[in-house]
This record gives C-alpha cells, sequence and structure tokens, in this order.
C-alpha cells in the first residue's frame, strides 16, 4: 500500500508578506517539509547500504495556488506517491486549511541521482515499492 504522510504546521508571522497573505515561495517551502517527512517514513525502507549513495532531485513543480492563508492559520501538508517511471517519480502534495479547505496543490516530479557520479539512475526498488500498480501493471 502506498505510504501518505501528512504534517501539520501554523502559519507564522515571518511567513506573511506585504499583501498580508502568505507568499508563493513560502508555500514551496511547506511542500519541502512535507517531502521531507514523507522521505522521512519511508526511510526504513530506503536506507539499505546500497542505496545510501542515492539521492533525489526535483526536476518539474507544477502548482496551483488555490486559496489565501493568513497569519496563525493551521495548515496540513498532504504528500502521496502518485506515478512512476524508471528513473523518475511523482508526489502529488496538497495543503488544507483548518476548515479542511484545500488552499494549494502540486504534483512535483523527481529523478534518482547517483551522489557519486551525478547521474541519473533506475529507481531502488524500495522507493519504487512506493507506488502502486494496479492489475494491468499501471500505476493507480
Amino acid at each position: 500500500m502506498p505510504l501518505v504522510s501528512k504534517i501539520n504546521l501554523r502559519v507564522q508571522k515571518t511567513e506573511i508578506d506585504e499583501l498580508g497573505h502568505v507568499n508563493n515561495a513560502r508555500f514551496l517551502e511547506y511542500l519541502e517539509r512535507g517531502r521531507m517527512d514523507w522521505y522521512n517514513c519511508c526511510a526504513p525502507t530506503l536506507n539499505k547500504q546500497s542505496e545510501q549513495h542515492l539521492g533525489t532531485v526535483i526536476v518539474n513543480i507544477n502548482i496551483n495556488y488555490r486559496r489565501e492563508c493568513f497569519h496563525e492559520t493551521q495548515l496540513s501538508v498532504v504528500t502521496r506517491p502518485c506515478t512512476r517511471g524508471r528513473t523518475s517519480f511523482v508526489l502529488l502534495q496538497e495543503i488544507y486549511d483548518h476548515e479542511d479547505q484545500r488552499v494549494c496543490d502540486a504534483k512535483v516530479t523527481s529523478v534518482v541521482m547517483d551522489m557519486h557520479t551525478r547521474k541519473i539512475v533506475p529507481m531502488p526498488d524500495s522507493l519504487a515499492g512506493q507506488f502502486s500498480r494496479d492489475r494491468n501493471g499501471e500505476m493507480s
């Protein structure tokens, strides 16, 4: 079963821009926190000795800003696997406010890199296993 992670955070005063709401760049930081949590939740399966030299690199983020967020707003960042290829994968991330309204969503495409050679490599089985396939072998 694909791993889904959820983190909660509260908008800080320092994260508000001159328009009085959360700046778009801050949403990218919130999404980064969510991805780090997802990776940490995967850690028991990803920390094999043979995979310690691998890392992930973001190559594309497609983000939709849907609602404003203000100081003290309680947010939840949900991260789940979406699709995968041989060397790349997509995580779906959504941010919800305290009223369970979706305020932001993004599809984040990353590749797996060998940190020694700096080359893109096939996704290890331990990471690929986080993505489910339907009975026809397609991503679900």
